[in-house]
């Protein structure tokens, strides 16, 4: 059983959507990216335009490509998911993606990828990694990381807590994961905690995929689901037999994750993050995904090594 699909139905999101999806090819010698209406309309699908000070940032061989290549994995709703034909990205992440390139000049292909593989393949098979990658000190010592999010973790249960599970004390309790996440390695220490008290340990079921991580709450093969809070809230949201256990805590930076070894593209999507969040393009697109509380104000760089 899955998760069903939150579909781009409001209007304000399908414009968003919209404009995301077809804002390439206009040219802009203004500061900004995105020209907000007044009485918060619907954006015009030119709205977003290329940035020339900023494109002229980036690589020779990305800029003559036309495309920004994005590995993400898309199974992580709300921020990378498969639409309802199974096939097209979605999600305020993808929004961001094809926000970025069209800054850039350029059109976001975005390829679904297993999470574990992205940073590895950045510089090589993708050009970036937006896949709500949390900034810690092992990601940025392999690669660049854009600050563009802050998130913080949570725990979600079968609705009404039958078995009474603490978020304070999950020693006995099984817990569903993505496999390669923060919270994954986060388990491993909490199962040895309880170990080390005397308790029962965590049973841990990693999962490839958020969307598995999910059906085995859902389906009743764990007892606890653990994620980052934007995808435990669209979880409980999308779901009517699930609720958040306890608080989001732990609230990091997430970011983009971009090739040490190309410097130039840093700097050009670093910019291009900064360019949509002055504009207010930034802060539309959170919205319309329900993440406002996640905004930040800076995209700044490797923030964890600071």
């Amino acid at each position: 059983m899955r998760i069903p699909r939150l579909v781009l139905a409001t209007a304000a999101l399908a414009a968003v959507s919209a404009l995301l999806l077809t804002g390439c090819g206009g040219d802009s010698g203004s500061s900004n990216a995105l020209a907000l209406p007044d009485d918060g309309s619907s954006l015009s699908p030119s709205a977003i335009v290329k940035v020339d000070s900023i494109a002229a940032l980036l690589p020779r061989g990305i800029a003559s490509s036309g495309t920004l290549v994005v590995g993400a994995d898309t199974s992580y709703a709300p921020a990378e998911f498969l639409d309802v034909d199974g096939i097209t990205p979605v999600g305020y992440d993808v929004d961001l993606a094809n926000a970025i390139a069209i800054v850039l000049g350029l059109k976001a292909d975005v390829r679904t990828a297993d999470f574990s593989s992205i940073i590895p393949a950045v510089g090589s098979t993708y050009d970036v990694g937006i896949s709500s990658f949390t900034i810690n000190a092992e990601r940025v010592a392999q690669v660049n990381m854009v600050q563009y999010l802050e998130a913080g973790e949570a725990f979600a249960v079968e609705k009404g807590n039958p078995q009474e599970i603490s978020p304070d004390d999950l020693c006995g309790v099984t817990v569903a994961v993505q496999a390669g996440t923060i919270q994954e390695e986060e388990l491993d220490t909490l199962a040895e905690e309880c170990e080390s008290a005397g308790k029962q340990s965590i049973r841990r079921l990693s999962f490839d995929t958020q969307t598995g991580a999910t059906s085995a709450l859902v389906d009743g093969k764990a007892d606890v689901m653990y994620a980052d809070s934007p995808i435990i809230a669209y979880a409980v949201q999308t779901s009517r037999r699930l609720e958040q256990l306890g608080e989001p805590f732990a609230i990091a930076p997430q970011g983009i994750a971009v090739s040490k070894d190309d410097q130039a593209l840093t700097d050009a999507i670093q910019k291009a993050v900064q360019q949509l969040i002055d504009s207010g393009a930034y802060g539309r697109i959170l919205t319309s995904w329900s993440v406002s509380a996640s905004e930040v104000t800076t995209a700044e760089l490797n923030p964890a090594a600071a």
